[in-house]
């Protein structure tokens, strides 16, 4: 297996992996908003969210995180998800400073998320195995 190919199965991979992890956090909005109403007071310091608008936000990144995961519109799709987790990434730095406190840890994970998210929009032309052209 040539270079080229063995770099597109990898990218693929992680593709899917960074799937996983966002279509997760998407589905936590439909299934209990009331948490990801929590997240945004709490991490973006956005009040007053509504469920309704919750189900908006989810509706809109359920899209783009599936396009992300069939390959469309490479910059935008990769480029908007690369953006979420560099919010969601920088939105906890707080917790970086305390990395023992309860369940702090587990937010250090989001480093190498983000790495392989930059890896992969900068490798997007390369990532080709099973994207819709």
């Amino acid at each position: 297996m040539n270079f080229d190919k063995k770099l597109s199965i990898n990218l693929f991979l992680l593709r899917v992996s960074i799937f996983i992890v966002m279509f997760m956090w998407t589905l936590d909005k439909f299934i209990n908003p009331e948490h990801s109403i929590r997240v945004f007071e709490h991490y973006y310091l956005v009040k007053g969210l509504s469920g309704q608008l919750v189900y908006i936000i989810g509706t809109i990144q359920m899209v783009i995180v599936i396009g992300f995961l069939l390959g469309l519109y490479k910059k935008w799709s990769y480029g908007i998800i690369l953006l979420l987790h560099t919010i969601s990434t920088l939105s906890a730095w707080k917790i970086y400073l305390d990395p023992w406190g309860p369940k702090n840890l587990l937010f250090f994970a989001a480093w190498p998320m983000l790495a392989a998210i930059i890896t992969i929009y900068s490798l997007r032309e390369k990532d080709t195995f099973l994207t819709i052209k």
